[in-house]
């Protein structure tokens, strides 16, 4: 890898540390879809008005990833002209993925491919008849060497024939337009050493070496209540049963710290997380919510606002906390941008992310703005589209220590990772603040947390 993008310095007597090179990444792109099929070869898919009607779609398969769907447009013209640069698909490779899919397997004689199988029609039913869809071809593309090369390149960008006329021998079939292209996408990786309301040590990882490079400093306000979560916090609980009384979690909040001891950037509650009338849980009508701040650089002891996170729970057969992420912009009406709306899994936990390209094909009835429309979060992310931060955490109950995942060019100094702790801190206590309110506590567990 290249040489990290932060160097060891003193700037008006501060003293900034030195982040480790980000580890090596890989963003394989599929875009460009465009699908066309001549006449003869739509018959023999389907009758020609379903197959017009119908939507297109493609499994996109990598081996040792999950399947990805998207929609593929159908075009009449031969003279159409693909957008060269929509994203359909996206996966992320570091070096395992790599060596993985460059080695053989058990049951295979050779590398792992690339596979786009586009199908017409969809499954499912319809007024309780049973629908299938139809495979019209396959694109495959080998795994190559030049994938660990760490370099740009386009692995293909053009049509190309996936089916046969099945009614005229000799004749094309469906062809299929698509642009592959790897680009090396380096992370910078971070963890919390221990739960976020015990304060403790971010370190950034590189292979097996640790480096300390932030303190995480949680706190909370003494309010008159008891705070509904001081069983899990304390030790003076007695090992009996207890039932959460109905209270407000409010008062909390994190700040980050820089090896010198300065405050780089902070969390807290701005809304309480209270339960929503008629049940004892936090609810879409009602959530509670942090400001993401960082130091006013124009006056000292401040803070400017830089995002809102909002959290509540979803009931269902398995529990979910959503996390919506707004990025505060005065050069945006309302001043308000959003960036991310992640349902995370309330027993098992899972990762909060931005990245544009997941996000619109996940919201594409309302798809998530580019961030270089947000004059603040333009200057973290001078590249349109793609990842750039995730954030896994664990569920209620467990002991959560965030692993989070930063793209290198949206971080030009220490400062820029900071703020992505603190938004990572607010997401794993957001899990806590959003627990039903009156359930019973098993002996020992208020130590687990």
């Amino acid at each position: 890898m290249g040489s990290s993008a932060i160097e060891e310095n003193t700037y008006n007597g501060k003293r900034f540390v030195t982040i480790m090179d980000p580890q090596a990444f890989i963003r394989l792109s599929i875009g460009s879809l465009r699908l066309r099929i001549p006449g003869a070869a739509l018959n023999s898919v389907s009758s020609g008005i379903q197959a017009l009607s119908s939507p297109c779609s493609c499994e996109i398969r990598l081996r040792g990833f999950p399947v990805q769907t998207t929609s593929v447009p159908l075009v009449t013209s031969s003279q159409a002209t693909p957008d060269s640069h929509s994203i359909a698909s996206s996966f992320y490779l570091e070096e395992s993925d790599l060596k993985a899919l460059l080695a053989p397997g058990c049951f295979y004689s050779t590398h792992a491919c690339l596979e786009v199988v586009v199908f017409t029609g969809r499954k499912g039913s319809h007024c309780g008849v049973g629908t299938k869809r139809h495979q019209i071809g396959t694109f495959k593309l080998e795994v190559g060497p030049e994938w660990g090369e760490g370099k740009p390149v386009i692995l293909f960008n053009g049509w190309i024939g996936i089916g046969k006329n099945k009614q005229e021998s000799g004749k094309p079939g469906a062809e299929l337009h698509l642009r592959v292209k790897l680009d090396p996408d380096p992370r910078y990786i971070f963890q919390f050493e221990e739960v976020t309301r015990l304060s403790p040590q971010i370190v950034q990882l590189q292979g097996s070496i640790k480096q300390p490079i932030f303190s995480c400093k949680f706190s909370r306000d003494r309010v008159p209540q008891v705070d509904p979560l001081s069983a899990y916090w304390s030790g003076s609980a007695d090992g009996s049963e207890l039932e959460m009384e109905r209270r407000e979690r409010k008062g909390w909040k994190v700040k980050i710290h820089d090896l010198s001891g300065s405050a780089v950037a902070a969390a807290f509650i701005t809304t309480p997380f209270v339960p929503s009338t008629g049940c004892d849980w936090v609810a879409r009508s009602n959530p509670g919510a942090w400001l993401i701040v960082r130091p006013d650089v124009c006056r000292a002891e401040s803070w400017q606002p830089w995002g809102k996170l909002e959290a509540w729970r979803e009931r269902g057969i398995r529990d979910s906390v959503c996390c919506r992420f707004r990025l505060l912009s005065e050069g945006q009406e309302g001043g308000e941008l959003l960036m991310s709306e992640i349902f995370i899994n309330a027993e098992k936990g899972g990762e909060f992310f931005i990245d544009s390209d997941r996000q619109m094909r996940a919201a594409a009835a309302s798809p998530i703005p580019s961030p270089q429309s947000s004059g603040d979060f333009a200057a973290l992310c001078p590249v349109v589209g793609g990842f750039v931060m995730s954030c896994r955490v664990q569920g209620e109950g467990k002991s959560s220590k965030p692993l989070v995942q930063l793209a290198m060019r949206h971080i030009t100094c220490v400062e820029d990772a900071a703020i992505f702790m603190a938004l990572a801190a607010a997401v794993d206590l957001s899990i806590e603040a959003c627990r039903p309110f009156r359930r019973k506590i098993k002996r020992g567990s208020r130590h687990s947390v």
